[in-house]
C-alpha cells in the first residue's frame, strides 16, 4: 500500500469519528420528545390525549420518511459533505425552536420541520461512510457510525430528569446550540470522497433521476431489501416512541427512571450489538458474500424472543434481560442494511435507494406510532402489540434470505 492509499484509509476512520457525534445529536433531539411526555402535556394543555401525543411524533416520522429518498437523491448528484453539514444545521436549529413552543400547533410545525432537515443525513451520511470504506472493513464503518445513534437514544432518557429538575424547555434549546456549533466544526474538518472510492464509477455514470430509480427499481433483490428493512423496523419505532409509557405503566415508574430505563439497557445493548454485528459480518463475508446478509438475518431472530419475554414479562428483571436481547439483535440488523445495499447497487445509487428504504420504514413507523396511542386510549394493552411484532420479525428474518447479492466485499460484480 503506498502513502496515499495509507493517508486515504486513515482519513477514512477519521469521517466515522467525525460523523459520530452528528448521529447521536440526530437520534438525541428525536428522542427526548418520548421521554418528556408528561411535563410537555402538563404545559402545552392543547395536547389533548395520548393520540394527539402519537400524531405529534408521527409527524415528524411522515414529514422525513416522505422527504428521505430526495435528501438520498440530492446526497447522490451533488455533495454528500454539504448535504450532511446543511441538514445538521438545520435540524439543530429547529430543535433550539423546540423549546419556545406554546401551542400544539407550533409543536407539529416544529417536529415537521426537523423531518425535513433530519432526512438528508442518514442517506447522505452512510453513503459517505460506504464511499471511504469499500472494502472488509464496511459493516464495522457502519456500526461504529452506528454507535452514536444509540448513544442519543439512550442520553434522550436524561431529557426526563432535566425536565423534573429544572425545565423540559432547556432539553431542546441546550442541544440545539450544540448542534450549531458543531456544524461549523464539520465545515473545517469533513471532506467528500470526490468520487475516489475503488468501487465507484459515477464520472462514466452520470447521475439522473430517471438512471436511478431504473437502476434501483429494476433488481428484485432491492424490492426484498424495502419490504425486509421495515418489518423488524415496526418493533424499533414500537420500543423507541412507546416502551417509556409502557414501562412506567406496568411497572408504576415515574418519568425519569422509564425514560432512563426505556433508552438505557436497548440502546447500550444495540451499541454492543452493532460492534459485535459489524465484526461478525465483515468475518463472515470473507468466507461467503452472503455473510452479511446471514448476520442480519440472525439479529432480526433475537428480537422475537424479546419482545414476547417484554410484553408478557412479570418483572423488571426479566423485563431488563428482553430489552438487552432486542438490543444485541437490532445492532446486528442495523450495522448491515448499508452494507448489503451496497451489495446490490452502484454507488452513485446507494443514498437514494437508502433515503426510499427509510421511506417506507417510517411511513409504516408513524402508522404504528398512532395506532399505538389509539391502543392506550382504548384500553388495549401493549403486550398485543410486541406479540404482532415478534411475528413480522421472524417472517422477515426468512425474507432477507431471498437476496442474491451482485457484488462481492470488495465492490466487485461477481
Amino acid at each position: 500500500m503506498n502513502k496515499s492509499q495509507q493517508k486515504v484509509s486513515g482519513y477514512a476512520w477519521v469521517v466515522v469519528a467525525l460523523l459520530w457525534p452528528v448521529v447521536m445529536l440526530n437520534y438525541l433531539d428525536r428522542q427526548m420528545l418520548s421521554t418528556i411526555r408528561e411535563s410537555i402535556r402538563a404545559d402545552i394543555p392543547t395536547i389533548a390525549n395520548d393520540q394527539e401525543f402519537g400524531t405529534l411524533m408521527a409527524m415528524f416520522m411522515w414529514v422525513y420518511a416522505f422527504l428521505s429518498p430526495i435528501g438520498g437523491y440530492i446526497a447522490d448528484r451533488f455533495n454528500r459533505r454539504w448535504t450532511v453539514i446543511g441538514s445538521l444545521f438545520v435540524w439543530s436549529a429547529v430543535t433550539w425552536l423546540t423549546g419556545h413552543a406554546h401551542t400544539y400547533t407550533e409543536m407539529k410545525i416544529y417536529r415537521g420541520l426537523m423531518g425535513i432537515s433530519e432526512a438528508f443525513y442518514f442517506p447522505a451520511a452512510l453513503a459517505l461512510i460506504a464511499d471511504f470504506h469499500t472494502g472488509s472493513t464496511r459493516s464495522r464503518a457502519v456500526g461504529i457510525h452506528q454507535t452514536g445513534l444509540y448513544a442519543g437514544l439512550a442520553l434522550g432518557g436524561i431529557g426526563g430528569y432535566i425536565a423534573q429538575t429544572s425545565s423540559w424547555r432547556h432539553c431542546f434549546t441546550w442541544f440545539g446550540a450544540a448542534g450549531v456549533i458543531y456544524s461549523i466544526v464539520l465545515m473545517l474538518a469533513l471532506r467528500d470522497a470526490n468520487g475516489k472510492t475503488d468501487d465507484s464509477l459515477e464520472e462514466k455514470f452520470p447521475v439522473t433521476v430517471i438512471s436511478t430509480l431504473r437502476a434501483l427499481w429494476s433488481q428484485w433483490a432491492f424490492w426484498i431489501l424495502v419490504i425486509y428493512f421495515p418489518l423488524p423496523a415496526i418493533a424499533g419505532w414500537v420500543t423507541k416512541n412507546w416502551l417509556p409509557t409502557f414501562l412506567a405503566d406496568t411497572f408504576n415508574l415515574k418519568e425519569g427512571p422509564a425514560g432512563l430505563s426505556a433508552t438505557g439497557y436497548i440502546q447500550l445493548a444495540s451499541l454492543g450489538g452493532v460492534f459485535l454485528g459489524g465484526f461478525v459480518a465483515d468475518w463472515w463475508m470473507r468466507r461467503t458474500n452472503r455473510g452479511r446478509i446471514y448476520t442480519s438475518s440472525l439479529g432480526v431472530m433475537l428480537l422475537v424472543p424479546a419482545l414476547l419475554f417484554l410484553g408478557y414479562s412479570w418483572n423488571m428483571g426479566v423485563a431488563i434481560a428482553a430489552m438487552i436481547l432486542f438490543g444485541i439483535g437490532w445492532g446486528f440488523f442495523d450495522c448491515n442494511n448499508m452494507p448489503i445495499l451496497c451489495q446490490i447497487s452502484r454507488p452513485e445509487h446507494r443514498a437514494t435507494g437508502y433515503g426510499f428504504m427509510n421511506f417506507v420504514s417510517i411511513s409504516v413507523g408513524a402508522g404504528a406510532t398512532i395506532v399505538l396511542g389509539w391502543m392506550r386510549d382504548h384500553g388495549i394493552k401493549f403486550s398485543v402489540a410486541f406479540a404482532v411484532s415478534a411475528a413480522v420479525a421472524l417472517l422477515s428474518a426468512g425474507l432477507i434470505l431471498l437476496v442474491k447479492p451482485r457484488y462481492d466485499h470488495l465492490g466487485k460484480t461477481k
